[in-house]
């Protein structure tokens, strides 16, 4: 019996305790909600973020923020207190230019149709008119050189050279800083066994001081479209050059294999009239009896070509 009344009474006491929290919550609610629904005036550094800024100017006084003077309820505020805040600064049509600075002189009226809502009041912009020193930037364009090491699975390879989009890069920046380079390198990028077209996007290899530096790309797309290869072999005629008037010469022999490296789809395409080998009789000395042959001619679809021999033997019959 004892039991029974000492539980009932503990239930009645958590029960208060219970009330007495929901009821403290709603007093704590109802005041939350009363602060936000009043008016509050308050200065708020806005972090200035700058768009259109023309590519041959270069700002040298770089201003963090603008201070603005708002008045607004609580619910307002709120959104400026879970994020930075930033006013855009479009130097296409929201500043004058004038020499050597950029200035920006905007209404209150302005921002208030613009950048604020209509329950946002500002009262007070400083520094204000705000003052952008500017320099005269150095606009250059360099290539891109790959720097790759690529390896194929047997029988494939690449039918064109390999590329990059873009395959330059504009570089604005101070002359000094600008002038010294000449190119920009990509970071290593290496693949093996490759079988099929290649398609990666690869950093480029920035120079150390790019504060002050701008470049149109970061990155670049590497490309390179990868085809099944397979080897041929043809006869071509030897044409002796440069053999003066009063000299008859014989040779030996007068054709020659040729071994090259193609692809599948142009295996067709490629034909003996495509080369040209020559032999240059004025390379020749006294004491020499053999002519070197060399391929003049081929086919840009072709890689790896190789001729059958080294040497062609002649003699001289007048």
């Amino acid at each position: 019996m004892e039991k029974i009344k000492a539980d009932i009474i503990a239930s009645f006491k958590n029960k208060k305790i219970n009330v007495f929290i929901l009821f403290l919550l709603s007093a704590f609610v109802i005041l939350f909600f009363t602060k936000l629904s009043k008016e509050y005036t308050k200065t708020i550094p806005f972090d200035i973020e700058k768009i259109n800024v023309p590519q041959e100017n270069v700002i040298l006084n770089d201003t963090a923020s603008l201070n603005i003077t708002l008045k607004t309820h609580g619910f307002k505020w709120l959104k400026y207190y879970f994020y930075s805040p930033k006013i855009t600064i479009d130097f296409s049509k929201d500043v004058l230019k004038r020499e050597g600075e950029f200035v920006w002189n905007k209404s209150k009226s302005y921002l208030n149709n613009t950048q604020f809502d209509k329950q946002v009041e500002i009262l007070n912009i400083t520094p204000d008119p705000l003052i952008f020193k500017y320099g005269v930037n150095k606009v250059k364009k360099v290539p891109v050189v790959l720097n790759t090491d690529i390896s194929f699975h047997p029988g494939f390879d690449m039918s064109e050279k390999l590329f990059s989009e873009p395959d330059s890069v504009v570089v604005v920046g101070p002359d000094l800083l600008v002038s010294e380079i000449n190119q920009l390198e990509t970071e290593p990028f290496s693949l093996a066994g490759v079988r099929e077209d290649i398609q990666d996007l690869v950093k480029l290899k920035l120079p150390a001081k790019t504060k002050d530096l701008k470049f149109s790309v970061e990155q670049i797309m590497l490309k390179g479209n990868v085809e099944k290869f397979t080897e041929g072999t043809l006869k071509l005629p030897v044409h002796v050059i440069n053999v003066s008037k009063n000299v008859k010469i014989k040779y030996f022999p007068k054709v020659i294999n040729v071994s090259y490296y193609v692809s599948l789809s142009d295996f067709n395409s490629v034909s003996a009239k495509n080369f040209k080998v020559v032999c240059d009789f004025a390379k020749t000395n006294k004491n020499q009896s053999f002519l070197i042959p060399e391929l003049v001619k081929q086919p840009e679809t072709v890689k790896n070509t190789r001729l059958g021999l080294q040497r062609i033997e002649f003699i001289i019959t007048k």
